[in-house]
């Protein structure tokens, strides 16, 4: 990992150091374009050549019922199972607060206003499948849905070389009351989701994480077509902040659960001081040789690096800028700096705080924005799958008291039948 001290570096070099993911050539745009194109016009063939292509497998359908996701789910333990539903219950508690009817508010006397909640019809979850498979994304996506009271859940994740999906995914859709899961990875599946095809029912609004191809998908099909999406969140990061109360041994732990997610993956240390810079590099060294995904994480490291603060206001400074998805205070000063926290996806305090409980159990979503996107975006919730519908109420009070003011604003725009149609109910 490289080190850069934050007192060299110019505003020019910190908004270098931030960007990430950037596509200047166009390449990756032209390639998606080309999936999409391909899928929008062949649909479920398209779907079945790239399963092959990218995937390395040959299809017979593009879909596993809930007979196959039964006798597939059949191979998990006891004490996996276990595992899967206490980081249901946690997920489903945490998230079923967020669904809260609103107060009707009487504005003046006779007018009220209120909004209700709906949920949105049709929704798409991509289910990422490539280096790693992920069930819990499946949780994460598929809870909020439920809870929202989504009427049609399509999924989609990336076949395996038998053709199937992972045990866990099956496992979890069973949880979920979902008794389909489709056979597409990719851009692929975010083009099926959106255009539909034979086999796959075009939704209103598409959520999931993914690699590049993936986030570059999404945006495509946000600003081309009516179905929405959650947010662009692509490939994985974390930026953590340490200082002398950090433990170097966590800290290198939380790098490297980051590191591993893929070779797109960041890391990012902002310390406080050279000897924690030191001492986390050290532990790295300890502990990236032992995982299993010990090639993967080290190229993500190689394009992480170490920024070196005064003080950990200049720290939160700099993450701001960064704009993570997850952010770490790897300090027991955490509650002294929490305030000055402006743009990240989810945040976890205190040396005994690992990101990893936010990834799986603890009950906080974990789709969030990337790329700098939690400058704008908040990460999955209830609220995503919902639609926040206002309505409103006059009497004849009412009218007579709101009448006047709407009359004079609509003469003041020139717009005559607006004022008419205030006028005929105020007689």
């Amino acid at each position: 990992m490289k080190v850069f001290n934050y007192s060299d570096l110019t505003k020019a070099d910190i908004l270098d150091l931030v960007q990430r993911n950037v596509d200047p050539a166009n390449e990756i745009r032209a390639i998606v374009e080309d999936v999409i194109a391909h899928v929008q016009q062949n649909g479920d063939s398209a779907l079945l050549d790239y399963a092959l292509k990218f995937d390395k497998v040959e299809l017979e359908k593009l879909y596993l019922d809930k007979d196959e996701l039964v006798e597939i789910a059949a191979t998990v333990t006891a004490e996996q199972k276990a595992a899967l539903e206490v980081a249901y219950n946690n997920i489903y508690k945490f998230h079923q607060t967020q669904l809260k009817a609103e107060d009707k508010v009487e504005t003046m006397p006779g007018v009220t206003c209120w909004r209700e909640l709906r949920p949105i019809e049709k929704v798409g979850l991509y289910i990422p499948g490539g280096s790693a498979v992920l069930p819990s994304t499946f949780l994460m996506l598929g809870i909020p849905a439920q809870i929202a009271g989504c009427h049609e859940i399509v999924v989609c994740s990336p076949p395996q070389k038998n053709g199937k999906v992972n045990a866990f995914i099956a496992y979890v859709a069973l949880l979920l009351g979902i008794d389909k899961i489709y056979l597409a990875g990719g851009s692929q599946a975010i083009a099926a989701m959106a255009y539909g095809t034979q086999t796959i029912t075009k939704v209103d609004k598409i959520f999931g994480p993914g690699n590049q191809f993936v986030t570059k998908a999404k945006t495509i099909i946000q600003s081309t077509t009516t179905t929405a999406i959650d947010m662009p969140a692509g490939p994985s990061e974390v930026l953590v902040i340490a200082d002398e109360t950090a433990n170097p041994v966590y800290v290198a732990a939380d790098l490297l659960a980051q590191a591993e997610h893929g070779m797109d993956s960041q890391s990012i240390l902002v310390c406080t001081s050279n000897k924690i810079a030191e001492d986390v590099l050290a532990e790295l060294d300890k502990q990236l040789p032992v995982l299993p995904r010990a090639e993967i994480a080290k190229v993500a490291l190689e394009n992480s690096y170490i920024v070196i603060t005064n003080t950990l206001e200049e720290a939160i400074n700099f993450s701001n800028a960064y704009a993570p998805e997850h952010l770490i205070l790897a300090t027991v000063n955490w509650q002294l700096i929490t305030a000055g926290i402006i743009n990240a996806g989810s945040v976890f305090l205190g040396n005994l705080t690992p990101e990893s409980a936010g990834d799986y159990a603890s009950g906080t979503n974990h789709t969030l924005p990337t790329s700098s996107y939690a400058r704008a975006y908040s990460g999955v919730s209830v609220d995503s799958f919902v639609k926040k519908i206002t309505f409103q109420h006059i009497t004849p009070e009412g009218i007579q008291n709101i009448g006047p003011s709407v009359e004079i604003l609509a003469e003041l725009e020139s717009l005559h039948a607006h004022k008419n149609a205030v006028t005929v109910r105020m007689k």
